[in-house]
């Protein structure tokens, strides 16, 4: 039975290779779009032309054959297999064709959906929906971690410039804060500068020589610069505000969930839009019928 099968398969190959050679040079021959069987498993059949339909575009001569090669060996094994199956679980063969149809219906369904979302939705949403929905939802934003705003100036121990930019650091002055800034780059001091967005606590520490055994909690409530070292470098770093585990999150931290979520509100809002115009438009031309509802109607 095997070497049987095999020798079937050797010819199948050898006249699929024939025809694949010729279709690379001209228009594929009328009877290779044909109905003549490649393959059997059972009484299922493999014919030329599905052979043919899947070799990639660009594939000829022995790289066609290899291909052809391995789809007829693979549609074998799929068929023994699916025989095998509808064999084994015959008695719920019921089950799966039921299944398989709510998953055809299901797909139709997304189809649609989609077409009218496609179709209907506006995809613009601006700063003002956003913020309005953050404020509505202010209960539904609470942080799992605490955040702040700072900065972080790493430089050599012994800089003469210590005390300067302590001083600069420690100000509110916008002018002195650019003074600060400045005095940063011109001595090529390592400036991590959080002051304008809220970052992790963890991730503030990263640009400090903090060890991971320690807790640094009391920093937080802190206001002024605050100094560390680790043998070679001076650190100085300011904490501006915290937002703490339990608190409102930021606006900006979560400004591309709120558009999503109104984008999905708009979605389910164009479908259920949709479903009930067609509904309304189904009732009025008497396109279904409720039986419960005209037993009730009529029991009155």
């Amino acid at each position: 039975m095997m070497t049987s099968l095999r020798l079937f398969f050797r010819k199948a190959t050898l006249s699929v290779a024939l025809a694949l050679t010729l279709a690379a040079c001209q228009e594929l021959p009328n009877y290779f779009a044909g109905d003549t069987a490649l393959a059997r498993v059972g009484r299922t059949e493999l014919y030329r032309r599905d052979a043919v339909s899947v070799v990639p575009a660009g594939v000829s001569g022995e790289d066609s054959v290899a291909f052809v090669n391995l789809y007829i060996d693979r549609w074998i094994r799929k068929q023994l297999k699916l025989r095998e199956a509808e064999e084994r679980f015959s008695e719920s063969a019921e089950d799966i064709e039921r299944q398989v149809e709510e998953y055809r219906q299901a797909l139709l369904i997304r189809k649609l959906d989609r077409y009218y979302v496609e179709h209907g939705i506006d995809t613009v949403i601006t700063d003002a929906e956003i913020k309005a929905y953050y404020e509505a939802h202010r209960a539904d934003f609470r942080l799992d971690r605490t955040l702040v705003k700072g900065c972080v100036v790493c430089f050599d121990e012994g800089s003469r410039q210590a005390k300067r930019l302590l001083e600069l650091m420690g100000s509110t002055s916008p002018e002195r804060q650019k003074d600060f800034r400045d005095l940063c780059a011109k001595n090529n001091f390592v400036l991590t500068d959080f002051a304008g967005t809220w970052v992790d606590y963890s991730e503030f520490l990263e640009s400090l020589p903090t060890l991971r055994s320690q807790n640094y909690d009391a920093a937080l409530d802190v206001r002024r610069v605050q100094q560390m070292r680790d043998g070679r470098h001076h650190y100085y770093y300011r904490i501006d505000a915290v937002l703490r585990k339990g608190d409102t999150s930021p606006l900006e931290r979560v400004r591309s969930d709120i558009r999503r979520i109104l984008f999905n509100q708009r979605q389910s809002e164009v479908i259920r839009e949709h479903e009930e115009a067609l509904y309304e438009a189904a009732e009025a031309a008497g396109d279904f019928r409720i039986y419960a509802r005209d037993e009730e109607e009529s029991s009155e």
